[in-house]
């Protein structure tokens, strides 16, 4: 007879199951969505993941979280909308876990506080898990009280991006943000994620892409050092969609950003560009699921990591080619720099295909600066510190340097810039 069971919760996992007892009378929701807060939370019950569940293996989310006392809520944390990372963008910020009651008057775009959604209920579809393993996602539905949901009409094209913030002055934060953009209607929306202090985030954004949709999507994570910071991405692109997604990770204790992408359409397009910039004794891991369900649809992906001191990372990019999705080509490229012996990188790329007419291809690179490189620059009366300054911005910069808008372009090169005076 075999008897099974159920290991001993470690403190983190006590923590977050004791703060859903003691905050549910305070979170909005009708009974649909109480009920999805309740298989939540039993999911965490169930314990975190580990090393032992695949998609988790580079990631030990049970014994990461252990690794630091889970914050307690704070209330009276009151962090201030900060300047965009794009000039004249429209701000919607999310200060602690609560959304602004004002919002910019923005033409064709209307924007509800995701508490309201809560409230009525309308969310609760959008609250379900995306499979067995979804962590964030069981975190994120347990706790979240706020956020918003952004509904751009079709047609409409937006001039300047709308820049949604998700700040944290410490404590615990649980961000959920909507975005459904029309059939035609084109947009660039930045996601915001910093703040100061230790604190753990989980954030959920969710895209509907209509058709012939165009969206370019930045994420820009600067958490503090302290910071765990748990982030999930999921888009569905309709007929004709065309989805340009860009992250950039440049700080956090412990990052995981999963990226949960579905084409629907014939005919959609996804680009997704990354860069991870790690650095000290932390964690990153991007993991992205890609869905090709449909035929006539493409897809590539390339990140670009820089590691130093003992920092580790992670890509697992997983590209699923159903069987009905003939003529699809997609592409999945990870390259990492390696500027100390102590920093670490794991890539685990995948492809599962069943469908017999398909241009698909994974690869991956590891190395380190050319001293060829190096010492033409430095025989150029270049100093070695400001030669390899040079050199690894450009191998980050190229990816950047492909999206279009020059404004975006030269403000996460300034972000460049500031981590490289600080870690380079």
């Amino acid at each position: 007879m075999n008897i099974h069971t159920t290991p001993q919760r470690t403190p983190a996992e006590t923590a977050l199951i004791d703060a859903f007892g003691e905050r549910l009378s305070l979170l909005p929701g009708d009974g649909a969505v109480m009920l999805k807060r309740d298989d939540a939370i039993e999911a965490i019950k169930n314990g975190l993941p580990t090393r032992r569940v695949e998609s988790w293996h580079y990631t030990d989310l049970r014994r990461l979280l252990n690794l630091n006392p889970v914050p307690d809520f704070d209330p009276a944390a009151s962090p201030k909308a900060i300047a965009p990372v794009v000039d004249g963008s429209a701000v919607l910020p999310v200060l602690n876990g609560v959304s602004s009651a004002k919002v910019p008057d923005i033409d064709g775009v209307a924007v509800q506080r995701l508490s309201e959604k809560l409230t009525d209920g309308s969310i609760a579809p959008g609250l379900d898990s995306y499979g067995a393993d979804d962590a964030i996602g069981a975190l994120n539905t347990a706790f979240v009280a706020d956020g918003y949901f952004v509904d751009i009409a079709d047609g409409t094209e937006l001039e300047k991006p709308v820049e949604l913030q998700n700040l944290q002055s410490g404590g615990q934060t649980h961000v959920r943000l909507s975005v459904r953009v029309g059939a035609g209607a084109k947009a660039t929306v930045v996601e915001r994620q910093t703040g100061d202090g230790a604190a753990l985030v989980s954030s959920v954004s969710q895209l509907l892409l209509g058709e012939g949709a165009q969206v370019t999507w930045l994420i820009v994570q600067e958490q503090p050092d302290t910071a765990t910071h748990l982030a999930q991405f999921k888009a569905h692109l309709g007929k004709g969609a065309k989805l340009t997604l860009f992250v950039m990770n440049a700080g956090g204790k412990l990052v995981r950003q999963e990226v949960v992408v579905k084409t629907t359409g014939e005919g959609a397009d996804f680009t997704l560009r990354g860069i991870n910039l790690l650095a000290g004794d932390t964690h990153t891991d991007v993991t992205m699921v890609l869905d090709h369900t449909v035929p006539h649809t493409a897809s590539t992906e390339v990140i670009r990591n820089v590691v130093t001191g003992k920092a580790r990372g992670v890509f697992q990019g997983r590209i699923n080619v159903h069987q009905y999705a003939q003529k699809t080509n997609a592409k999945m490229a990870c390259n990492t720099l390696l500027l100390s012996d102590d920093g670490e990188f794991s890539t685990k790329p995948e492809l599962e295909i069943f469908a017999d007419d398909v241009v698909c291809g994974h690869g991956a690179t590891v190395t380190e600066i050319d001293h060829d490189h190096l010492f033409y620059l430095m025989a150029r009366g270049v100093d070695e510190k400001t030669a390899r300054g040079l050199l690894v911005k450009a191998f980050v910069a190229e990816v950047i340097e492909e999206l279009e808008d020059e404004a975006i372009v030269d403000a996460l090169e300034a972000r460049l810039d500031g981590w490289f005076v600080t870690h380079g």
